[in-house]
């Protein structure tokens, strides 16, 4: 490089650490895949946690029946994580973990496969993402109510600042706010009331010094959505900073700057991806990555990008790495890093990005005033205004007013050479995995000390029980070797669990739709058939799967074309899905899976309403659901099956009134 040519830096940038977002079947099948990239070039581990992992649940329990190993790896105990990290060298690694709730449990789990690998922990480095506000607003995979949990990430970040000066034990998460609905100015506004929460806790805790805040802070690092608006992310980003700048300065009196430096990492937006026309993902993915690398001052420190096939089920190891190549060409063919921020001077970005600091600042204001984001969360205001974000973006890709290319325009398509050969187009998990993970579990709850265990659970929950920091006791059941549905199930007796609000009561999502008006009659005509006032229709979310967007936004149109709509929230059995279609006497049971279960879950349902005597009710599902899948469920006796295509939801709506119509 000619270091003598102006606006050009003296040295090229050092890349940002890329990272492939994976795990699945088991650990020891995840730590092959992570040999693997780690070969390719990638330069830091994603780890992806199965739904029972991160709710707190062993691989033999109901609730994880179906779940087991798909949506990431399930990690049970000390064995799993050994097997997980095997020939990794952890000293040397930068590891971003995906978990939540058990955010303790797992960095204990870590931090003890690391010495035993001979690391020292203070060299350690990487992230827990234990974020547990937007697991009540988006994600679901929440345990304990939000004071309880807030109390466990501040003893995190009290360990970790004494033993792990290097880890990043809090990862501020607005990524599962973009996709549950929030505008940027929702996003930036809510993350940072999240962020200021997490740190009032610490603070309060009396955990660490009034001098030692400044360090607290510059180990939270923050994991952002970027749309395929990549201006309007630009924008975003270089908001956040500063605002983020100002809170951290004003608000804990932090005086060097540089601990004040907005650190976040990224994954591109993965529920923007399309089933229709998938190859069209490649450039929504590439878009999607210019808005958190384009301006130097608010790049991002870590990206991950999902697959072109997401939106079609689990991607394969070809399909990460091609993903793990679009990075690699940005950083080391174009001249990208070659340069200062691109976006200095220009007075469209600056008027964008004072726009979404004046906006984002009402919003955290607003939360603050009603007593910050815990009120907010319990309120349900955070996730009614989500929700009703949300339905009002659905709106928009309903009537066209947003273009979703190959979904609502350009919709006529050559076949696709790369999904022609169907459900070999995405990874396969061999039903097998459960079964193997349970008996593992089982094994090793036979090898261990039961005394040990039972003293290092009494332990654990005695200390629960005052304010002492939890790690030393979770460290112990760790050493015991306690499982994770031990752990989680002690606090559980303490602390209890929460069921977060589902954000529906004030959300409507009609407006502007002219068809609404015809299925409004339909619905009102089919109940005066059949003799009862409203139809019932009841939307259920078996397992685990906590993404509960497209429920909620079903939920809202059905009650906007005049049905009673009953929906009791995430992580029910399908037991209980069934008593509350009996009881309530619903014409209609449809079921939400988004996790890849839908095979267990699903018939489960219907042998529970034979089993009730009420085989005749009809039952409609949605989901991530392979087209072979979705004709075995049909063949089950499943009246319709709706993936991410059937996007336009007055037409959805219509249709479930045709399916109450052809059984009455």
């Amino acid at each position: 490089m000619d270091h003598a040519m102006p606006g050009r830096l003296p040295e090229r940038d050092r890349p940002w650490v890329m990272r492939t977002y994976a795990g699945h079947s088991s650990a020891a099948a995840s730590n092959a895949l992570y040999r693997r990239n780690l070969a390719k070039g990638q330069t830091g581990l994603s780890v992806a946690f199965d739904l029972p992992t991160q709710t707190g649940y062993d691989p033999d329990h109901e609730l994880a029946a179906g779940e087991v190993g798909r949506v990431g790896v399930p990690v049970a105990h000390l064995g799993d994580m050994r097997a997980l990290v095997d020939g990794i060298p952890l000293a040397e690694m930068n590891t971003s973990m995906t978990i939540n709730a058990p955010a303790m449990w797992m960095l204990a789990l870590y931090g003890t496969a690391a010495t035993e690998q001979g690391a020292e922990l203070r060299r350690c480095a990487g992230t827990t993402q234990n974020d547990i506000i937007k697991e009540y607003l988006s994600r679901g995979t929440h345990i304990f109510p939000p004071a309880a949990s807030l109390r466990l990430t501040a003893d995190v970040v009290a360990y970790t600042l004494r033993e792990m000066p290097r880890w990043n034990p809090v990862n501020i998460c607005s990524y599962h706010l973009q996709e549950a609905g929030a505008t940027p100015v929702q996003e930036v506004g809510f993350a940072l009331a999240t962020a200021v929460a997490v740190l009032d806790t610490v603070r309060d805790s009396g955990q660490v010094p009034a001098e030692r805040m400044g360090d607290v802070v510059q180990r939270i690092s923050f994991f952002v959505n970027a749309g395929v608006r990549f201006v309007e992310e630009i924008a975003k980003m270089r908001a956040f900073g500063a605002l983020w700048d100002e809170i951290t300065r004003d608000r804990y009196g932090v005086t060097e700057a540089k601990q004040r430096r907005f650190r976040y990492g990224v994954q591109v937006n993965s529920l923007g991806l399309t089933e229709a026309q998938p190859e069209n993902n490649i450039q929504r993915i590439v878009l999607e990555m210019l808005g958190v690398t384009l301006s130097r001052d608010a790049r991002a420190r870590a990206v991950q990008l999902p697959a072109w096939n997401e939106a079609l089920g689990l991607p394969r190891p070809w399909d990460q790495q091609w993903s793990l190549r679009m990075q690699q060409v940005l950083a080391y063919e174009s001249d990208l890093l070659e340069y200062p921020d691109l976006f200095d001077g220009s007075h469209v970005m600056t008027a964008l990005v004072d726009e979404i600091v004046a906006g984002a600042r009402v919003e955290l204001d607003k939360v603050l005033e009603m007593g910050g984001v815990v009120t907010a969360v319990e309120s349900g205001y955070l996730k009614s205004a989500l929700v009703a974000s949300l339905a009002d973006r659905r709106r928009r890709i309903e009537s066209g007013a947003d273009v979703v290319i190959g979904v609502n325009r350009f919709t006529e398509t050559e076949p696709s050479p790369l999904t022609a050969a169907g459900a070999e187009a995405i990874e396969q998990v061999d039903p097998a995995v459960e079964a193997e993970a349970a008996a593992g579990v089982r094994e090793w709850r036979a090898g261990r000390d039961a005394a040990a265990v039972d003293a290092a659970l009494d332990r654990l929950r005695a200390d629960a029980a005052t304010t002492t920091n939890l790690m030393p006791a979770t460290l112990a059941c760790v050493a015991a070797g306690v499982t994770t549905g031990e752990w989680a199930g002690a606090l559980r007796r303490v602390f209890g669990e929460y069921r977060a609000p589902t954000g529906l009561s004030g959300a409507t999502g009609s407006g502007g739709d002219p068809s609404l008006a015809a299925v409004r009659e339909r619905v009102a005509a089919t109940a005066r058939e059949l003799g009862s006032g409203r139809l019932r229709l009841l939307v259920g979310k078996p397992g685990l799967d906590g993404h509960s967007n497209g429920a909620e936004q079903i939920a809202v149109r059905a009650r906007d074309a005049g049905f009673e709509v009953i929906y009791q929230g995430i992580r029910l059995t399908a037991g209980q899905i069934v008593a509350a279609a009996v009881e309530e006497d619903v014409d209609l049971v449809g079921l939400s899976v988004l996790s890849g279960s839908h095979l267990a879950a699903v018939p489960a349902v219907l042998d529970g309403l034979r089993a009730a005597g009420r085989a005749d009710l009809p039952v409609v599902v949605g989901g991530i659901i392979p087209p072979a899948d979705a004709e075995a469920l049909r063949a089950a006796g499943v009246a319709r099956v709706f993936t991410p295509k059937d996007f336009a939801l007055t037409g959805i709506i219509d249709e479930l009134v045709t399916v109450i119509r052809e059984r009455m």
